[in-house]
């Protein structure tokens, strides 16, 4: 700074300049001046230096948050599915949508249960560029056990269903090891496409005091979609066929009465009524009628050609199926919402 001062006082005393033109008190405004451009030129830098670094932080963040959320939703679509909420994830559908669109629906067999083969239906609503070429894989999870099983190995798709311009008609036959809700999840060229989730039946253990007449493959003629109706004089059933006074009213383990009415019966010939209770969801067989797995039949009433009442007790609240036996021959299959 003095060496400074001294070129300039130097500067001054030159022949244009000579003498004194500075006071005290101006030579402190310029030593001043001089200064606070020092300070201006030492801490600009530093600021800069300072927002580039922020910046460049701030960016790095963004860039790695937003990498690794787009990590993680990758990795929960195929680990979750249909990107539900967590208290959705497991409820039975058979749709998947994506962004408000639906990309394939699912249907299976009505009897589907666990520990056989049995058909399956997808229906993919893309126009078939978008799997042209490319190989579907189906896996399966169960919720119970996590079990997670490949049930549709790699094929490549090379043509439309038959009849339709895309995969509007997709069969095929899967198998999974036991009952319950389980997510069949559809890969197409590795990539998870979307995912559904089916409530698969028990395969029917019989109780060892059954009537030797009632089989294991009687259950396979269940139709869930076939409920019991209101046929009139408070009875519900099937129309023509059989019916119940009392199944709209139960109430869960305790013994209420049912009136039991059938028809197209001969009575002389057809006399003994025989009904086994089929639970969906644990996919057991129940006797239901306290007295015995059979009872005897009476004459017409009510419109129908044979009746007889009893004693019934519901174990649990759910979806049945009550399978009616008249003389030992499967005459009708009754399907009720039974609530508690």
């Amino acid at each position: 700074m003095e060496k400074e001062l001294r070129n300039l006082r130097k500067a001054m005393h030159s022949s244009t300049h000579k003498g004194i033109h500075f006071t005290d008190k101006q030579k402190k405004k310029i030593r001043s001046s001089l200064h606070q451009q020092d300070i201006k030129m030492i801490k600009k830098p530093k600021l800069t230096i300072y927002f580039i670094t922020t910046l460049a932080a701030s960016l790095f963040v963004l860039l790695f948050y937003t990498d690794f959320l787009g990590t993680l939703t990758s990795n929960d679509g195929v680990n979750q599915g249909a990107k539900q909420t967590l208290e959705s994830e497991w409820k039975v559908r058979n749709e998947y949508s994506k962004n408000g669109k639906v990309l394939f629906n699912v249907y299976p067999d009505p009897n589907l249960s666990a520990g056989k083969p049995f058909g399956y239906m997808f229906s993919f609503k893309e126009p078939f560029v978008a799997y042209k070429g490319k190989e579907i894989e189906i896996y399966a999870m169960n919720k119970e056990t996590g079990e997670r099983k490949s049930v549709f190995f790699s094929k490549k798709v090379t043509e439309p269903s038959p009849g339709y311009s895309s995969l509007g008609r997709f069969t095929t036959t899967l198998i999974v090891s036991k009952g319950g809700l389980w997510k069949y999840e559809v890969f197409f060229d590795k990539k998870f496409y979307g995912d559904v989730v089916l409530l698969v039946g028990e395969e029917p253990i019989l109780p060892t005091n059954i009537p030797n007449f009632v089989k294991t493959s009687d259950f396979e003629m269940i139709n869930w979609n076939r409920k019991a109706v209101e046929l009139g004089n408070n009875i519900v059933g099937n129309e023509n066929k059989s019916g119940v006074i009392g199944a709209n009213m139960p109430s869960i383990n305790i013994n209420q009465k049912w009136m039991w009415h059938l028809w197209g019966i001969d009575n002389l010939k057809q006399t003994e009524l025989t009904a086994v209770g089929f639970h969906r969801v644990t996919g057991t067989v129940h006797q239901i009628i306290t007295t015995g797995w059979t009872i005897d039949l009476g004459g017409g009433n009510n419109g129908a050609d044979a009746h007889t009442p009893s004693s019934v007790n519901i174990p649990t609240a759910g979806e049945w199926a009550i399978l009616l036996y008249v003389n030992g021959e499967l005459f009708d299959i009754l399907v009720y919402n039974i609530n508690e």
